[in-house]
């Protein structure tokens, strides 16, 4: 038996186009052959368990073999291996079927991937890297004959009798000068380990070097010898592909240490995904310890398709919050080979991603209700994930407000109902409004905390990266005309401002007189000053800046789509305490001893503020020194 023959596609020569286009990702060759061979492996034993083959199935194990002198990488596996007649449909004609529309299209395409497999490529990848590849394969059926079929890199291909004595298939590459770094142990084995790590058939490549035991030597001591063993890169039966009744807590925590072996920390807590129905979904899903930074880089969730690694990239599978977990998912119902556009428009994707989102904040309610006071201790580090989702899905946002803490500066824990409960009474404005306080730097704000308690009000901790944007969800979703207002807004009596004022012990024109003193001592323009009646016990001058214009220029740093305001300058309110003795006596004093103790005073609130910095801090230490 010998043929020569030409692939069938009606268009210039592919594997140029196929070469140059994919250079960038050539690696995907080593996925796309050893997931193949997996294939055909799977199908010996699928046929075997239907008794259509009734022969011995050995050893199924898939071997990655090279050899740099003779510029080959062979792929080897022991599966239902391929007839001349099989070799020429599957690989000249059905590989090539979408060729032409292949040529039209691969100028749009935006990568590798959403060729490869779109057009039924895969096999052909090989000629990445390769400009001659073989096979050698011999069929399960009876009596058939080894067929080996070799191509150039052309449309041209031979057919002829093959030399293979076992059943299956070996593929080899021989090596084009422009991808030799593939004859290399180091560079091979590190694409095996990304693409093939989980794959559910054994695969070799070559041996390592082990330490075994070997008796005791003469002080009775254990003695090890080195040993050659097979060195097999994967793991077929990974924790996602069980059941979780067959799982410990041990077994989940050394899957997340295979996962992420250089991960310091251990996961809180985790979720095993595993759905049939309305589509397929397995895996694992760990929630780390999420640092007050968004740092969703550095271990991101993999997604497999049937144990084989497709990318970390899943960004349009799962939810954009989820993406601080870390962990496994795997769904036969997402191709091996995807792109964005198809991510982005595919209905079963859809439903996972809601699937997904549900799940997490199911298992979170129930984390929640079954032991609470562990779920608070570790609240500090799930928070920003769980404030993330509630402020960007709706629906994750209805079931978290069921789990979703407060923390008040006594360290107090409460849900949003609970609160709004909690100061629903006390900490009520004149026009009906229920106000939360918050700190976001406890700290630095400890003056404005003290009044607010001395007042009897409650004080939160909002200090989270996404906290200046989660106090909009509070006013929105936390309940009926709910206002939260951080605690150097302003000064206390008109955070919350009730019917009962304050008298003023100033006349008019004192007053007038006291503004002018500071607004000539300040001689800032980002600073208002105003005269207002005040408890006398409280400072005599606070520095405040308004909550909108605050909040809005958060929301400018941390990308909250408030650009406008992040252009604005800082303004601020110097409210002077009309009522306050010091001021009584600025009033009373010469105009020089005035204008200092007014600079003194206000400096004395910037600094309680941490707003007194550079020459200005040292004026105010020298002033200091002098007035003592």
């Amino acid at each position: 038996m010998q043929e020569k023959g030409s692939i069938s596609i009606h268009t210039e020569n592919i594997f140029p186009v196929i070469k140059k286009f994919l250079y960038s990702d050539n690696e995907i060759f080593l996925r796309e052959l050893v997931s193949n061979a997996v294939d055909a492996s799977q199908k010996i034993k699928r046929l075997s368990s239907l008794g259509q083959f009734q022969g011995e199935l050995g050893d199924l194990t898939v071997d990655v073999k090279f050899d740099e002198q003779a510029k080959t990488i062979t792929i080897s596996d022991r599966g239902i291996g391929m007839t001349a007649d099989e070799i020429k449909k599957y690989i000249n004609q059905i590989a090539f079927s979408g060729a032409t529309e292949f040529m039209e299209k691969f100028k749009e395409a935006n990568d590798a991937n959403e060729i490869i497999g779109r057009f039924g490529l895969g096999f052909y990848s090989a000629f990445m890297v390769a400009d001659r590849v073989e096979i050698e394969s011999l069929s399960y059926q009876d009596g058939a004959v080894a067929a080996h079929w070799s191509c150039d890199g052309s449309t041209s291909y031979e057919i002829s009798e093959g030399s293979r004595t076992e059943r299956g298939t070996d593929v080899i590459l021989h090596v084009n000068e422009e991808s030799t770094e593939f004859l290399n142990k180091a560079r091979l084995s590190e694409i095996l380990n990304k693409y093939a790590r989980f794959l559910p058939v054994p695969v070799r490549f070559g041996t390592k070097t082990e330490s075994q035991p070997d008796g005791e030597d003469e002080e009775g001591k254990p003695k090890y010898k080195s040993v050659e063993v097979d060195n097999i890169i994967n793991n077929t039966t990974p924790a996602w592909t069980k059941a979780p009744s067959e799982l410990k807590d041990e077994d989940y925590l050394a899957f997340y240490r295979e996962l992420y072996p250089y991960s310091m920390d251990e996961p809180l807590f985790w979720i095993h995904l595993n759905v049939d129905y309305p589509f397929n979904l397995t895996g694992i899903l760990y929630f780390p310890k999420v640092k007050n930074e968004m740092d969703i880089q550095r271990n991101k969730i993999q997604l497999y398709s049937r144990q084989v690694f497709i990318t970390d990239e899943v960004k349009d599978i799962v939810p954009e919050f989820l993406m601080l977990l870390q962990g496994v998912i795997d769904s036969p119902d997402i191709p091996l080979n995807v792109s964005r556009s198809f991510l982005q428009a595919d209905s079963n994707v859809k439903k996972i991603n809601s699937y997904i989102t549900k799940k997490v904040a199911d298992k979170l309610n129930e984390i929640f209700k079954a032991d609470r006071k562990n779920f608070e201790e570790k609240w500090n580090d799930i928070s920003l994930f769980i404030k993330y989702g509630m402020l960007s899905d709706d629906k994750f946002a209805e079931k978290a407000n069921d789990f979703c803490l407060l923390t008040n500066t006594e360290n107090e824990s409460f849900t949003l109902k609970e609160y709004y409960e909690k100061v629903k009474d006390i900490q009520v404005d004149k026009d009906g409004n229920i106000v939360y306080l918050y700190t976001n730097d406890a700290s630095q704000q400890d003056g404005f905390i003290t009044s607010v308690k001395a007042k009897g009000y409650d004080v939160l901790v909002l200090d989270g990266p996404l906290d200046t944007h989660f106090a909009g969800y509070l006013e929105q979703k936390g309940g009926e005309k709910v206002q939260a207002k951080r605690v150097d807004a302003d000064v206390v009596d008109k955070l919350i401002q009730k019917e009962e004022k304050q008298t003023l012990a100033l006349s008019e024109e004192e007053s007038k007189k006291a503004t002018e003193i500071f607004e000539k001592a300040i001689s800032r323009a980002d600073m208002k000053v105003e005269v207002d009646a005040l408890h006398a016990d409280d400072l005599p001058v606070s520095v405040t800046i308004d909550e909108f214009m605050r909040r809005m220029k958060d929301m400018a740093k941390t990308g909250g789509g408030m650009g406008f305001y992040g252009t604005l300058p800082d303004n601020y309110k110097v409210t002077v305490n009309g009522n306050h003795p010091l001021v009584k006596r600025i009033l009373d004093s010469t105009e020089e001893e005035g204008a200092k103790l007014a600079k003194q005073a206000f400096d004395l609130a910037l600094l309680s503020r941490g707003l007194l910095k550079g020459a200005d801090l040292t004026s105010f230490v020298k002033r200091s020194v002098e007035m003592i």
